[in-house]
């Protein structure tokens, strides 16, 4: 009993690193996951389009992990973040559908709803291979129409 008791917590404790990238982000540190978003990656595009200033980041999982080991079989390797905020005003904006889809350097796709997150909006994606990605973004926010960005993006 002791022993199953010690696994359980144990797994528990390796998982929590993983929070801010997991689907179900009820249970963790909203504003711990979200200054950590800030304080890594780097800027991958930004454009103003209508009136709605867009930024990119893709993140390492690695560099967001930094210090931590990387779960067994998690394939995803980077985290795609991107941010609204009214061009005017600089509201952040939370609120809408976000998709992206993601060609890699051999041709695939993969399509994602990104999940709302604080301030941002985020899904996990594998980007593997060395090479130019196509990353296509189709959003709709809270009462206005639906907008698109597209970006190259390098993974050396």
């Amino acid at each position: 009993m002791k022993k199953s008791i010690v696994v359980t917590s144990a797994l528990l404790a390796l998982s929590a690193p993983l929070a801010c990238s997991a689907m179900d982000h009820d249970h963790m540190d909203m504003e711990q996951c979200e200054h950590s978003m800030k304080d890594t990656g780097s800027v991958a595009h930004q454009e103003v389009i209508d009136g709605v200033k867009a930024t990119f980041k893709v993140i390492s999982m690695k560099e967001h992990m930094k210090g931590m080991d990387m779960p067994h079989g998690m394939k995803e390797t980077h985290h795609i973040a991107v941010a609204f905020k009214d061009a005017k005003s600089g509201k952040t904006l939370t609120e809408g559908e976000v998709k992206v889809k993601l060609q890699g350097p051999d041709k695939t796709e993969v399509t994602r709803d990104l999940m709302g997150m604080q301030g941002h909006f985020g899904a996990d994606f594998d980007l593997s291979r060395k090479g130019k990605y196509g990353v296509m973004c189709k959003f709709q926010l809270k009462g206005g129409k639906t907008h698109s960005s597209k970006f190259w993006y390098t993974v050396k």
